[in-house]
């Protein structure tokens, strides 16, 4: 068997895994390489394979780094099955179409400039109804589903804790009598993160491929960081200015959301100046926000809480969504400190840029980063402290205050990444490092190796290796004891009574006219499901 490294191979973006069977051609994740223009040119080349070759895309979750270049796939003759979670399917839904209408806006651009320069035109790397064709490759699944992909092929998703539907691949591969376990980490969360759950961990691999986005740093506690953003919110307001976010419109604008929520919904103390309104600027992110509710099954055991209880995380008296471009275009003509939310997260698009063309040349200001900035991005070249910047066509000061809060990323930092490893029982005979540039990959190299002593490979783009079994055969860990298995039922059974009772308690709610005129046709969709499921049940236990 092959495995070949077609994205994300000392670089954070484009992660694009090829395994080849004899078989079989599986895909892991088909992303957007994002930066500077040498790494987005990338995108317009031709995959190191025939896509109408592919016959399985295994996807570990939604950002357009993992997901972006599916339509391209699909345009150029991919037909096979695409499974994710179902989590990832309704992200996608939004996401790929977002992509696309960016696609060919910017070719638009980019044509009128050509026509008045006497070039030919170029055409997007796909336009909307591509996408919305890619979606019809989609398989949905849950997490830790045992999934039959044919007689040599099973896969298992656990949650990676990343954002809303990230997944952990366990890959389970039979071919000349043997199977092979490979596991993909996908892009690994951190423990004890707003909204979504703790990562979970693996018992055994053959070949283990892991990200290493942060694998030379380690995080400050999420605490931490909320509490410095609360600050430096206070001391922007106190002196006038605004606080500009670029954020990713899926998982951090939500987690954002969600500790903002904390802030302004259960605190009494909360002083008169800092009740100023907080605009999530991205229609993407409205709609992400929507999908987020929609999958609120998967949420943490704190945030269905607050749901049972009554509490939507995604609103508070001063939160306000901007949709409109007309609106978003307003914000910069208000002179009222505020907070500003805009994707995208790197500030490479989208109208993030417009907001710091209109406020990062004024020094009340304070421009606030919550996630990984890619080189090449315009996110990375002000984080590396230059003092002036073009966006938009424009000559711009850099006198705003700049802040990065790592405690806010999503993904795992090195602790998180090493501790990953240790949790499984029965070790890899090699681990693949990528989705890290290259110091941050080498220093989790040297860690791993000094102390699990396992081999570790960290591959160039497209670097093909043979992975096959070992001669003596891995131990498959501890065996799971009856006992374990009777406590794990239990407390399932636990939280379906617990959220039964809670929905009977709120039945006069369910029955609230304006309501069933506005959702009746979900509300009578998902009690059917519910019923079915419950009987499904029933029939399994009076087998």
């Amino acid at each position: 068997m092959n495995i070949q490294f077609c994205g994300a191979a000392k670089m954070v973006t484009g992660s694009n895994i090829l395994l080849e069977t004899k078989k079989y051609n599986i895909l892991v994740d088909c992303g957007l390489f994002q930066g500077g223009r040498k790494i987005e040119a990338m995108n317009y080349e031709a995959f190191p394979y025939n896509p109408a070759e592919i016959d399985y895309l295994i996807l570990t979750h939604a950002h357009i780094d993992h997901s972006g270049r599916i339509p391209k796939l699909v345009k150029e003759g991919f037909r096979g099955r695409i499974l994710s979670t179902k989590a990832t399917y309704d992200l996608c839904s939004i996401m790929l179409l977002d992509s696309a209408k960016i696609q060919e806006a910017d070719v638009e651009w980019e044509n009128r400039k050509r026509q008045r320069a006497g070039r030919e035109p170029i055409e997007p790397l796909y336009t909307m109804e591509e996408a919305e064709f890619s979606l019809k490759f989609f398989e949905d699944y849950l997490y830790e589903q045992m999934i039959i992909v044919n007689e040599d092929i099973r896969l298992r998703f656990k949650d990676a804790g990343h954002v809303l539907g990230s997944a952990i691949v366990e890959l389970w591969i039979k071919e000349d009598g043997e199977t092979l376990k490979v596991v993909f980490s996908g892009d690994l969360g951190m423990p004890n993160r707003p909204i979504i759950n703790d990562p979970q961990y693996i018992d055994d691999a053959d070949y283990l491929i892991i990200e290493s986005t942060y694998g030379d740093s380690i995080h400050e506690g999420l605490g931490e960081s909320t509490g410095k953003l609360i600050d430096i919110i206070d001391r922007t307001v106190l002196r006038g200015g605004t606080v500009i976010i670029p954020s990713f419109a899926v998982g951090r604008t939500q987690e954002l959301i969600y500790e903002l929520n904390g802030y302004y919904e259960y605190n009494e103390d909360i002083e008169e100046h800092m009740k100023i309104p907080i605009y999530v600027d991205s229609p993407m992110a409205v709609e992400a926000t929507e999908a987020f509710q929609l999958n609120s099954s998967s949420f943490d055991e704190d945030a269905k809480k607050l749901i049972l209880k009554g509490d939507n995380p995604f609103t508070f008296p001063n939160l306000r969504y901007v949709k409109e471009q007309e609106e978003s275009m307003a914000l910069n003509k208000y002179k009222f400190p505020k907070v500003i939310i805009s994707s995208s997260g790197m500030a490479t698009g989208g109208r993030i840029r417009h907001h710091l063309k209109h406020n990062l040349w004024d020094e009340r200001n304070s421009l606030v980063f919550v996630g990984y900035q890619a080189e090449g991005t315009l996110g990375r070249i002000i984080l590396n402290g230059t003092k002036r910047v073009k966006i938009l066509g424009e000559e711009i000061l850099v006198k705003s205050e700049i802040y990065y809060l790592e405690g806010l990323s999503g993904h795992a930092d090195q602790i998180m990444l090493l501790d990953w490893i240790r949790k499984i029982k029965s070790k890899p005979q090699k681990i693949f490092i990528v989705h890290g540039e290259e110091e941050s990959a080498r220093k989790l190299s040297e860690e791993i190796e000094r102390e699990f002593n396992i081999e570790t490979i960290i591959p160039d783009i497209y670097d093909r290796y043979v992975i096959e079994k070992q001669a003596i055969e891995l131990s498959q860990g501890a065996k799971v004891e009856p006992a374990y298995l009777k406590r794990d039922i239990k407390a399932e059974l636990e939280n379906v009574y617990n959220q039964l009772e809670s929905l009977d308690a709120r039945r006069d709610r369910l029955m609230d006219p304006k309501l069933l005129e506005e959702e009746y046709d979900m509300l009578k969709n998902l009690l059917i499901d519910l019923q079915q499921s419950l009987m499904d049940l029933n029939i399994m236990v009076g087998r």
